[in-house]
């Protein structure tokens, strides 16, 4: 029978075989694209509308609902509203300080904005933690129009409602303390590792919380993403990761079931594999995205093995078949994510992050729309 958008959707992730596979982009802030290929897309389908970005950092775009319905996407991305107390502060010559004090720049011909200054970085003390400048989570900026485009996405779609919630704490300590310092801290500075992650956590979750309570019972599923994945492998050792990661995930995916039915969708990149049944115990309905260039993530295995407790989201790998591969290639890649993951329900096909600029319109399409077409061999 056919479904609508939500309907298969909602069917995949909770399992149930729906009668296509459900399609994303720009449903989350790591499964958009990049202004530059965006540009490419726009003059494609005839857009002339500004770009609005989902997230400054990575420059990615929330896409044109033109775009979504011409390439009959399931989902919608909804953001929260920028902080008004805490909004980027504009550093020369191309640069800003967010909401948490973290300082980024563009370099010339970069795409993207690069870590600049880390203000928590070198020696500091638990008293240094305490006294930081914490941001407000309740800034009214965070909430302000919020409600409004959820509904109206109710009311001018039959999509599935994806709200994007603030990172737990992993990214956010990593770029306050900076990447070295923060992993020296596991090995030798445990009470300072301790307080930064607990200070972190407690600001993300009230946020989480204020969101929740805001629109929480009228979305589909909830995305926090807090990369832990390296590209072989978890980016810390597994008892550091059971002793410092997994108890802090557990008590922010905890809040977010007890405030909201959506589906909680985790964002990692990377190697996980190691900690998939780790992930499950700990609430998270689907793991986006799979990153199949990573050791590890192969599909078949990950659908075999946990395909009946977690959902998968992505697989169409970024790094090398969208950029360098050709049409086939790209048909190829979809089709074998459709068959490794799809039966059953518990897959939503996209690419593995955000199209970068250097993919090429055609493959971009040729994700999209091989993906409506093509008929699995389960379902036949």
């Amino acid at each position: 029978m056919p479904m609508n958008h939500r309907e298969r959707f909602i069917a995949a992730l909770s399992h149930q075989q729906p009668d296509k596979i459900p399609i994303d982009v720009g449903g989350t802030v790591d499964s958009s694209i990049v202004v530059e290929g965006y540009a490419r897309l726009k003059e494609h389908f005839g857009i002339e509308a500004e770009d609005s970005l989902c997230n400054r950092m990575m420059r990615v775009v929330k896409v044109d609902e033109n775009i979504l319905q011409a390439l009959d996407i399931d989902t919608r991305g909804v953001f929260m509203g920028a902080p008004i107390k805490g909004a980027d502060q504009e550093l020369k010559p191309d640069g800003y300080r967010d909401l948490w004090g973290i300082e980024r720049i563009k370099p010339p011909q970069s795409y993207y904005y690069d870590l600049k200054n880390s203000p928590l970085s070198g020696a500091i003390s638990l008293g240094d933690i305490r006294k930081y400048p914490w941001p407000d989570p309740d800034d009214p900026g965070i909430l302000e129009g919020l409600k409004e485009r959820v509904a109206w996405v109710r009311e001018n779609t039959d999509c599935a409602t994806v709200l994007a919630l603030p990172a737990p704490f992993i990214h956010v300590s990593q770029y306050l303390r900076g990447f070295e310092d923060w992993y020296c801290d596991i090995a030798l500075n445990a009470k300072v590792f301790d307080a930064l992650c607990d200070a972190v956590l407690e600001v993300s979750l009230e946020i989480c919380k204020n969101v929740l309570r805001e629109v929480g019972q009228q979305v589909d599923a909830a995305l926090a993403g807090d990369d832990i994945g390296a590209q072989q492998a978890l980016q810390i050792g597994p008892e550091a990761y059971a002793k410092y990661i997994k108890p802090r995930h557990a008590k922010y995916f905890r809040q977010v079931h007890d405030l909201s039915p959506a589906k909680l969708v985790y964002h990692t990149c990377g190697s996980v594999v190691s900690i998939m049944q780790d992930l499950i115990e700990i609430g998270v309905d689907a793991i986006h995205p799979v990153q199949v260039s990573a050791a590890g993530m192969d599909p078949a295995g990950l659908k075999k093995n946990y395909g009946d407790r977690i959902a998968f989201w992505g697989g169409v790998d970024t790094q090398q078949i969208l950029p360098r591969g050709g049409v086939e290639d790209v048909k190829r890649a979809v089709e074998q994510c459709i068959e490794d993951m799809g039966a059953g329900g518990g897959y939503v096909l996209a690419a593995v992050h955000n199209i970068q600029p250097d993919v090429p319109l055609e493959n971009i399409l040729a994700m999209f729309e091989h993906a409506r077409e093509y008929v699995p061999s389960f379902a036949k």
